[in-house]
């Protein structure tokens, strides 16, 4: 990486290949109740204790967007880091999140760009049993935001 690599203009930098990062959080009935205010997913599986138990869930379960929300969490904040969006997902998901389970989003960089602030990822969620509920992959992208040197001190103070 060159010192004037669009990385070295992002806040966090350049991510070194095998970086991980991870973040947990236990679900709520409340964070149902929120997807479902954003995205009106009133879908029975989250709101009907009686229908959910008798389901093969065996209780009431999170949307796949609150699950898969830790992960923007970790790529926002973490790895990559502030200024990263999501430019392509590709997840699977293999075992429901049940309300009032702890889960980990979990992302390890795959890939870097030298010539652009692009990273592949591997991102996994996982449940406190240490089960995978989403196994796929994430292509991001890290807006440079970090300020830049100015040879104007006037300019500097004013930003």
């Amino acid at each position: 990486m060159t010192n004037d690599s669009v990385w070295t203009r992002t806040l966090a930098g350049q991510p070194a290949l095998g970086a991980r990062a991870e973040r947990s959080r236990k679900t709520t009935m409340r964070d149902v109740e929120m997807f479902t205010e954003m995205t009106g997913d009133r879908n029975p599986i989250h709101y009907d204790l009686e229908l959910a138990t008798n389901s093969p869930f065996g209780g009431l379960i999170v949307q796949g967007g609150v699950t898969t929300g830790l992960l923007n969490a970790v790529v926002a904040e973490d790895l990559p880091g502030p200024g990263t969006v999501f430019l392509e997902t590709n997840w699977r998901f293999v075992k429901a999140v049940q309300v009032g389970e702890t889960i980990t989003a979990s992302v390890k960089v795959e890939h870097v760009r030298d010539d652009k602030p692009i990273c592949k990822l591997e991102t996994i969620v996982r449940n406190a049993s240490g089960e995978t509920c989403v196994v796929g992959t994430a292509t991001t992208y890290t807006m440079p935001l970090a300020r830049q040197a100015t040879s104007n001190p006037l300019r500097a103070k004013a930003s």
